[in-house]
């Protein structure tokens, strides 16, 4: 693996952040890849618009913004309106799909898998970890980074005392993630 460029996007409170920067330290710190994370959000806290950017290599990073990235996870129909059409030919697009519907604005050979993240977390008892079976739904369809990995990133990242809830939500992800992409 040389590089590759991932862009987060949701909306304030879905932990859209929280989502790229576990992604980035399973890469850096758990992985030994080199990694980067930019951030950005709107001047609300909750509601708005907000996104990160993740760039993994095996290599030095020069450039860490992502203009066409290889993958995008969307938990937000404004996120999907916003970055679908940036994302690569051939790229892949993980999105929440209770919360995105797909349209045309891909481009030629995107491949798109969804996930009903936020029912399998409401079904975990917090709607608020739907980040975390994101994270896991990215390991599971990517591949790009181990489970093991992801696992002592989201154990490093959780308040404590949810680590059991924020596991079982990976899991979750991480086998729905594993399903999907050996049947598309």
């Amino acid at each position: 693996m040389a590089k590759t460029e991932i862009r987060v996007g949701g909306l304030g409170g879905q932990g859209v952040i929280l989502n790229a920067s576990i992604i980035g330290k399973a890469a850096s710190i758990y992985e030994g890849k080199h990694a980067t994370l930019i951030q950005a959000f709107g001047p609300e806290a909750r509601g708005s618009a907000c996104s990160a950017q993740v760039t993994i290599s095996t290599e030095d990073i020069a450039y860490p913004y992502v203009k066409h990235p290889d993958v995008l996870v969307l938990m937000s129909q404004d996120a999907y309106n916003q970055f679908a059409p940036s994302l690569k030919p051939g790229g892949l697009v993980l999105f929440e799909e209770e919360l995105v519907t797909l349209d045309g604005r891909l481009p030629e050979g995107a491949r798109a898998i969804g996930i009903p993240a936020t029912r399998f977390a409401e079904e975990l008892g917090r709607r608020l970890v739907l980040n975390i079976v994101m994270v896991g739904f990215f390991a599971g369809v990517t591949g790009l980074l181990s489970f093991e990995s992801v696992q002592k990133a989201v154990k490093d990242s959780v308040p404590k005392g949810t680590e059991d809830l924020n596991m079982r939500a990976l899991e979750k992800g991480f086998e729905y993630g594993r399903e999907a992409a050996a049947t598309k």
